[in-house]
């Protein structure tokens, strides 16, 4: 996700002159303690048990490439999780409060196991180009059936580790990186053991979803701790049929999320195929940047056939933004203000929202609007706090400090650079990462600028 946050920063960064005082400041800077998360606050699913009863047939019997799966798996009995390998010193702790959150929330029998015994799920960290060597283009992933990385490398062909062979899940290896930030690291152990232990599909259109491909949400949500629960709920076991599961779901829903409604099926929602090929496109580590942006254009139109509403829509203007930067930073700033407009409409997407006023209010503080930039910042704050999403904190605290200096309070600013920095730690792991966010947030601040400079 970092790297959807850091294009426009880095774009007017670009547009204004490297050669000053404030950005010899930001490389020396001295950083304080890591700040982490200790308090969750999800929120509960805003939507129907219709809704949500459609949303996990597709989650459950449908993979990331469209492939149908035959019946519905789980694990059946109590689940166990063991770490081996070099792990970061953040993987600990994160595990354990992904677990606690996972019996608390998601009311599933789980626990941690000893490294040198066997277990259920087990966590191998590794170098990141070591996992891209096999998977070039994912972060981390899980596979079925085995327990280390020697195991997959031998059966990654066997057909018993395809997740579309499964009856029943035994057990589940996920491989994660062990030298990127913090977030990262945890971001990989929310997603992976999510889906290690649940749903296997990501759907675009889940506005609160970790499974969901655009990335939004760093950490499991009320609503995936719900599709969780049901995925564990006693009426269901392994080698059901989608007919079967979607017989028992409304009864299931009606129990455990009664603020949902009346029971049933709500009917299938296409997906829009040709939107999920341009948008996939647009935004693929590959391909030329005028490929990317022709490709952003087209999902904006193919997704406006959604409803002018869609967050599918609202996707596709973000998307579009990014891609425009290079080329026409005004451009961008309308696409962004567009996604902006569409997810203020929606009750479900104040982090996307927030996502996007970053995006403003570093346009807003480039062109001097100060305090317009700041009021941006602190409308979304406790979005993303809620969210634990570290480095978009970080960047909208480096924005808001410097808003601060504009307006010639600097006490204030020392003191919420300070905490930006803080969870820059976490949030983009090596000093000199955060030191590099720091000083192009210093970049495009009009009081680094010579009086010649404007940005573009």
């Amino acid at each position: 996700m970092t790297r959807l946050l850091l294009p426009l920063v880095l774009a007017l960064a670009a547009c204004t002159s490297q050669e000053t005082t404030r950005l010899d400041t930001g490389e020396s800077l001295s950083l304080p303690p890591m700040k982490t998360f200790a308090r969750t606050s999800p929120m509960p699913p805003v939507y129907a048990n219709t809704q949500l009863a459609r949303d996990f047939l597709d989650l459950t019997f449908t993979l990331e490439n469209g492939d149908a799966v035959p019946v519905f798996s789980r694990f059946e009995g109590p689940i166990t999780v063991r770490v081996i390998g070099k792990a970061p010193p953040t993987l600990d702790d994160d595990l354990d409060r992904l677990i606690g959150r996972l019996k608390t929330e998601a009311r599933l029998d789980i626990m941690r196991a000893p490294a040198d015994a066997e277990a259920t799920i087990t966590v191998e960290p590794m170098p990141r180009k070591q996992i891209q060597s096999v998977a070039p283009t994912a972060a981390c992933f899980v596979r079925p059936n085995v327990s280390s990385w020697a195991e997959y490398r031998q059966r990654r062909n066997d057909p018993k580790t395809f997740w579309n062979r499964l009856t029943e899940r035994k057990s589940m290896a996920v491989f994660l990186p062990n030298d990127v930030s913090p977030q990262e690291v945890r971001d990989c152990l929310h997603e992976e053991i999510a889906q290690g232990l649940g749903p296997v599909n990501d759907i675009y259109r889940l506005s609160t979803s970790i499974f969901n491909d655009d990335n939004f949400h760093a950490v499991l949500t009320g609503y995936d701790m719900l599709m969780l629960r049901v995925s564990y709920d006693r009426s269901l076991r392994s080698g059901l049929s989608r007919r079967q599961v979607a017989e028992r779901l409304p009864a299931i829903l009606s129990r455990v999320n009664p603020r949902g409604g009346p029971g049933g099926v709500a009917p299938p929602r296409a997906e829009l195929a040709e939107w999920n090929r341009a948008i996939q496109q647009a935004t693929s580590p590959r391909g030329s940047a005028s490929r990317k942006l022709a490709a952003a254009k087209r999902a904006v139109r193919l997704a406006a056939e959604a409803g002018p509403r869609d967050p599918r829509l609202a996707f596709s203007y973000y998307v579009l933004g990014r891609q425009s930067l290079s080329s026409d930073p005004n451009e961008a700033l309308k696409a962004f203000i567009a996604a902006g407009t569409i997810y203020q409409g929606r009750s479900d997407s104040a982090l996307q929202e927030a996502h996007v006023a970053l995006q403003v209010a570093a346009f807003q503080l480039s062109a001097g609007n100060a305090a317009l930039a700041q009021q941006l910042v602190d409308q979304n704050l406790t979005t993303v706090q809620k969210a634990e999403h570290a480095s978009l904190l970080s960047l909208m605290l480096l924005v808001k400090a410097e808003a601060l200096e504009l307006q010639a309070r600097p006490r204030e600013a020392a003191v919420v650079r300070k905490d930006a920095l803080a969870w820059g730690r976490y949030g983009f792991g090596a000093g000199s990462e955060v030191r590099e966010r720091a000083a192009e947030i210093l970049a495009i601040s009009p009081r680094n600028r010579r009086p010649t400079e404007t940005p573009t």
